[in-house]
């Protein structure tokens, strides 16, 4: 930087002498200068200086060029329709890396408003929010009333809903059937604290990455002979990952900040804060509240878990960008035009995503489901003629 500047002061040097002796005279100019001046060839004097001129005042440093930060305005953002956290947070507790196969699917009582997936710890027991012996016989028992919606028939009420409020969502359901909420879906188990610590895992870090990570932690609390065999590894308890230390829990990879959040989770299970039963019997904003007091979960977590863990039916997360540019397009919007507000790409305000959505309650949860495949189908054909 210092040599352009130096050699732009020197032409200007130059620029101003060749100026000056033109206006003194010809004796006044260097030799060379002088003697090329001399009768027809005078015109040299203003060549000269002109050329002096221009390079004294041409800049030879480029202009800087802007740092491109993040999308271009113009380019959309990917969606976020079951992003890996979301695939890790809620794997079944038959998946293969923990013990048992899933059960064939049962017609058991099912509720919107309440935990409708089978859960299960291997501390305590299988939970489900209501026994059939318990509810039938004494509603007081349960704490809930008996519901006429079963797992069998829980989806189809739901898509009845969805389109009795919106008929042209016909050709969104059915291209995409929802298996989530199907009898199949509601019969998988979910341990929550593993769909819960498996969050926290893939928090911030790619799909890949999150998985090398969770066999390593998985490993930790496993008998290093069962990675030789086919023999599918135990994920830890509560009890187990809380008597750990953080040193030990970091060596599978964690952060500092993730084996703490890890450990604090586990520790709030083994004192019976959180529970499988708490969290089946809960209401969706107790749901929300008592889990997003622990440290490591935010509410797209929770709402996330929510949704496809527990399998609760009136979840709905206006903080996903991939609902929102599908509620956008859902809308009519343009979402090509839309720009980044802020440095952050909204495409809809929360109240407008409320209000638009509350029309789907108490199935939210699959309207939402949706809205993150909008995209795949024609949506001028949905319009209601």
């Amino acid at each position: 930087m210092s040599l352009r500047r130096s050699a732009r002061v020197n032409a200007l040097k130059v620029a101003q002498e060749v100026i000056t002796s033109s206006n003194l005279g010809q004796d006044a100019l260097p030799n060379g200068i002088a003697e090329s001046a001399k009768g027809k060839n005078h015109r040299t004097i203003s060549s000269v200086t002109r050329k002096a001129i221009e390079a004294a005042e041409e800049p030879s440093t480029p202009p800087r060029k802007r740092k491109r930060t993040g999308l271009l305005q113009s380019q959309s953002p990917l969606p976020t329709a079951t992003p890996a956290a979301v695939r890790l947070m809620t794997v079944p507790y038959s998946s293969g890396d923990v013990d048992a196969m899933t059960p064939p699917p049962a017609d058991r009582p099912a509720e919107p408003h309440r935990t409708n997936a089978p859960l299960i710890s291997p501390e305590t027991s299988r939970v489900v929010a209501y026994s059939d012996e318990v509810s039938r016989s004494s509603p007081s028992k349960s704490g809930m009333p008996y519901p006429t919606t079963t797992t069998g028939n829980l989806l189809e009420e739901a898509c009845v809903h969805l389109l009795q409020v919106d008929p042209g969502l016909k050709r969104l359901i059915d291209k995409h059937p929802c298996r989530l909420f199907s009898p199949e879906g509601l019969a998988e188990e979910i341990d929550p604290f593993r769909s819960l610590t498996s969050g926290i895992i893939a928090q911030q870090v790619s799909g890949a990455a999150a998985k090398s990570i969770k066999n390593k932690f998985v490993a930790l609390f496993n008998d290093p002979a069962t990675e030789e065999t086919d023999k599918p590894q135990t994920f830890p308890t509560p009890s187990q990952v809380a008597s750990s230390d953080l040193a030990h829990l970091r060596t599978a990879g964690l952060s500092g900040r993730k084996a703490e959040y890890i450990k604090g989770l586990a520790e709030k299970f083994v004192d019976g804060e959180l529970s499988a039963d708490m969290l089946v019997k809960a209401s969706d904003e107790e749901v929300l509240e008592r889990l997003t007091a622990v440290r490591g979960l935010g509410r797209w977590s929770v709402e996330m878990f929510a949704c496809f863990g527990l399998k609760r039916m009136d979840v709905f997360s206006t903080g996903d960008l991939g609902v929102q540019r599908g509620m956008a397009v859902y809308l009519g919007k343009d979402v090509s035009k839309l720009k980044a507000k802020g440095g952050k790409w909204k495409y809809l305000s929360e109240k407008e995503m409320l209000d638009t959505s509350a029309r789907f309650a108490p199935y939210r949860s699959l309207f939402m489901w949706y809205m993150w495949r909008i995209e795949d189908v024609d949506v001028d054909a949905m319009q209601i003629k």
